[in-house]
């Protein structure tokens, strides 16, 4: 079973989400947010950088998550 990983780097300002812990690129998607994608194109995971200077009430992750049953 794939756990879910959040690091948050305090000195980079850097939060980063791991769905899953398999090969991947990050890919930008706007600006200080990157997917982490496999080859084959899923999410994996995203990175969002300068985290703590987004307003949190409108920072979106345009992400979709698919869950696979154990």
């Amino acid at each position: 079973m794939e756990s879910l990983k959040v690091w948050y780097d305090r000195e980079g300002d850097l939060l980063e989400v791991v769905f899953e812990d398999t090969p991947a690129m990050m890919e930008e998607v706007s600006d200080d947010l990157f997917e982490r994608r496999t080859p084959d194109g899923r999410v994996v995971g995203f990175m969002v950088m300068n985290f703590s200077k987004h307003d949190r009430e409108k920072l979106h992750l345009p992400l979709a998550v698919t869950v696979k049953a154990g």
